[in-house]
């Protein structure tokens, strides 16, 4: 796998930031447990696989009709990087997680998925951060390549974004408390994975 400990440290600092995801976890955790938690994690990490499989095709499809197309979206990939980095730096914190009343876990799993999957920013968000790991010859066989490469990646942001959310989910209570007490945590937070994006997206503009 190319990229591998670049992908896995910007997957991990992405995750991590901020964002109606992992609050969500932190809140289900807060509000009726470890159990909840741990299910809406596992049910923000199921729908992953949604928006990694469309955006393997999308882009595999695109490379068998266009290499440099291929290409072409890249560098778009890169320019919508650096703005979501730009916003992530100007950002001004994050919200509390607010309790929220107690449903059945199948509930709180179903949810999970449905909000995941019903978001299609998470699908423009594959299409554009996937390539910029991938290695292609431009050939119908680096085609294929392309959409096991891409699988590959997703399926090891979903492993993270488990790993992530379940320590979130597990440790909700202590984790929101201590966020309370320090707003600006998530300020830096934020500064953190805004530096990383337009990090990867300037590498990417720069290479061959």
């Amino acid at each position: 796998m190319p990229n591998f400990a670049l992908f896995l440290a910007t997957s991990i600092a992405i995750t991590m930031a901020p964002g109606p995801d992992n609050l969500q976890v932190l809140a289900r955790g807060i509000s009726q447990g470890r159990a909840a938690g741990l299910v809406a994690a596992l049910g923000f990490a199921a729908g992953i696989t949604f928006h990694t499989t469309l955006a393997a095709l999308g882009v595999a499809a695109l490379l068998r009709s266009s290499p440099l197309a291929f290409h072409a979206i890249k560098l778009a990939g890169a320019a919508y990087l650096v703005w979501i980095g730009i916003k992530a730096l100007r950002s001004q914190g994050l919200a509390s997680a607010h309790e929220r009343a107690p449903q059945p876990l199948m509930t709180v799993f179903r949810q999970s998925v449905l909000g995941n999957l019903l978001n299609p920013k998470v699908t423009l968000f594959f299409v554009v951060f996937l390539p910029q790991f991938v290695q292609t010859d431009g050939s119908q066989s680096g085609a294929q390549s392309v959409t096991v490469q891409m699988l590959e990646l997703g399926a090891l942001f979903m492993l993270q974004t488990l790993v992530v959310f379940s320590l979130f989910g597990v440790c909700a209570g202590m984790i929101g408390a201590w966020l309370r007490r320090r707003p600006r945590v998530g300020v830096w937070l934020d500064r953190l994975a805004g530096a990383t994006f337009i990090a990867l997206g300037i590498r990417v503009a720069l290479r061959d």
